[in-house]
């Protein structure tokens, strides 16, 4: 009867998302997307919590992966790096893919990048993903999100 107790509150804590959630590494679906010739593995953050806990205690990431963040509305948006063990670079994407500008971000570190105008996408890479590959301000991403149907 005890373990039964047991299983059932373990149960509870992973459906309500919060078992090990805050101390270990998410991993979301993901879909692919394209700067120019460069292929993309994005994972998806959709929700506040998915958002909230990003890249958070990734101690790697492959080359071409990263994270595209999604949310509702366009706004302002500011992100900091607090419990994220790896340099990333943070492109803000307009609705049509657009990079409205690009933020370099040390690990462990709460000071706010933030985009230059309200948007609804960010797309974190690893520090100098994008530099490497030329992509700046007025660069285009492509993939499902920035569709004109997708809105």
């Amino acid at each position: 009867m005890n373990l039964t107790r047991r299983a059932a509150a373990l149960l509870l804590l992973a459906a309500s998302g919060w078992a090990g959630a805050q101390d270990s590494a998410q991993r979301l679906r993901t879909i692919p997307l394209n700067a120019g010739m460069h292929n993309i593995k994005a994972e998806v953050a959709m929700t506040e919590e998915q958002r909230q806990i990003g890249l958070m205690h990734r101690k790697e990431m492959p080359t071409n992966d990263g994270m595209l963040f999604i949310f509702e509305q366009k706004a302002p948006r500011c992100f900091w790096m607090k419990n994220t063990l790896l340099p990333l670079s943070i492109a803000f994407l307009a609705d049509d893919g657009t990079v409205v500008n690009i933020e370099d971000m040390q690990p462990q570190q709460l000071d706010s990048h933030c985009s230059t105008q309200p948007v609804r996408y960010a797309l974190e890479m690893n520090q100098g993903w994008f530099a490497k590959r030329g992509i700046k301000a007025g660069s285009k991403i492509s993939g499902a999100p920035f569709n004109s149907g997708a809105r």
